[in-house]
């Protein structure tokens, strides 16, 4: 029991502090303000906290959810929808229906399975490339801010990999304390529990073309399918149906509030399911519950925190965001230009992604799936057509 109780802690820490100035980051991407976007990062741990309490007691598996961090990177990159932060918190609900709909209907999931890797991590990395870029202009701007960060996070991937990116945002958090020690005052952050921030979400369609859809694909193929797979790896077959109802509703009931996804953990997934949480298996759902618990502990407290991090010094935020998401930039171009077949429609969605367009009021997210897909239709399909 005691493994378990020490797995879970490790998961709730791990999966908290090594991606939340991602999320953060996201919200204010497509237009939340510092208390909207606090309110997002709390229901979000709450939402996911009772869903990976509820799902491993139900089912006595170490299932363990988490929000998207590759989505909030892609709504980082999206830029403020038609409407504002109303039309984005529509966005996530729709974002929620969908992941209910693949639970309850197999040739959705099907057709998300059916979008090449390739194409679906290329995005990924495009949308990726700008925020991993800012501590590196960070270092040319602020040095004495940045550096620490970045060498924290050097020192632990050599000896700790695991740790390393929550290690380098938990030091930005120490950066933000003593900075606000020294200016307004660590007196005027707002106190524990401060209640969250209800917003009317309003209808947009081009929030759904431009956020919903290409957020709902990157949580799939970079969250839940590969969170699947994790499970499997230890010997759990997950339960996809009842999983996918729980999120999605869960997405649905913490949109208004700004939670825009959760899904399957992937990496930390591990975390609780390996032997690290005990040698008997059918015990380590214990681990999750615990998780779970840790992460309702961090929403009660995830303003206070949140408040430290917007009042530190500028730029400190987005820099610990793309110091989290560089092991995820690179396995995300790995996988796009792995295989020879294909690669130039990559390549292609890459670029689109990477540009940050918009048109009509749709994100380049969308763009880069549309033109990837349609590159590789020619280069691939046609071709092989032509060859018979």
């Amino acid at each position: 029991m005691r493994r378990a109780v020490v797995a879970g802690v490790v998961t709730a820490v791990v999966g908290y502090t090594g991606a939340f100035a991602v999320v953060l980051t996201g919200l204010q991407g497509v237009g939340a303000n510092p208390v909207q976007a606090a309110s997002g990062l709390a229901v979000l741990c709450l939402t996911m906290g009772l869903a990976t309490i509820y799902l491993s007691v139900r089912h006595r598996m170490p299932i363990t959810i988490a929000w998207s961090t590759p989505g909030a990177a892609l709504l980082a990159a999206t830029g403020v929808p038609e409407g504002g932060w109303p039309a984005a918190t529509f966005a996530f609900a729709v974002v929620g229906v969908l992941l209910v709909i693949t639970g309850l209907v197999p040739w959705l999931g099907r057709l998300v399975s059916a979008i090449p890797t390739q194409i679906a991590q290329a995005m990924l990395a495009g949308v990726l490339v700008p925020i991993c870029l800012v501590p590196v202009k960070g270092m040319t701007t602020n040095p004495l801010v940045i550096g620490p960060v970045l060498l924290a996070w050097l020192v632990m991937l050599a000896w700790k990999p695991k740790w390393a990116a929550a290690v380098a945002v938990g030091l930005a958090l120490v950066i933000a304390v003593v900075a606000v020690g020294f200016g307004p005052g660590l007196g005027s952050l707002p106190a524990v529990g401060t209640p969250l921030e209800f917003v009317m979400p309003q209808v947009s369609l081009s929030a759904v073309i431009g956020i919903s859809l290409p957020l709902w694909v990157v949580t799939m193929a970079s969250q839940n399918i590969p969170g699947i797979a994790v499970l499997g790896t230890f010997g759990y077959r997950a339960p996809w149906r009842s999983a996918m109802t729980v999120t999605g509703l869960g997405t649905v009931l913490g949109a208004p509030f700004g939670g825009h996804a959760i899904n399957f953990a992937a990496i930390s997934a591990a975390l609780a399911a390996s032997p690290d949480a005990g040698e008997d298996r059918a015990g380590r759902w214990r681990a999750a519950v615990v998780a779970g618990v840790g992460y309702l502990i961090f929403g009660g407290i995830t303003a206070t925190i949140t408040a430290l991090v917007f009042t530190g010094p500028p730029g400190l935020l987005q820099a610990a965001a793309g110091v989290a998401l560089l092991g995820t930039l690179g396995s995300s171009l790995l996988g796009a230009i792995s295989e020879a077949e294909g690669r130039e429609a990559a390549v292609v969605t890459f670029l689109v992604a990477a540009s940050g367009v918009s048109v009509f009021g749709i994100g380049a997210a969308f763009w880069a799936l549309a033109a990837g897909l349609l590159v590789r239709w020619v280069s691939v399909t046609m071709r092989s057509r032509k060859a018979v």
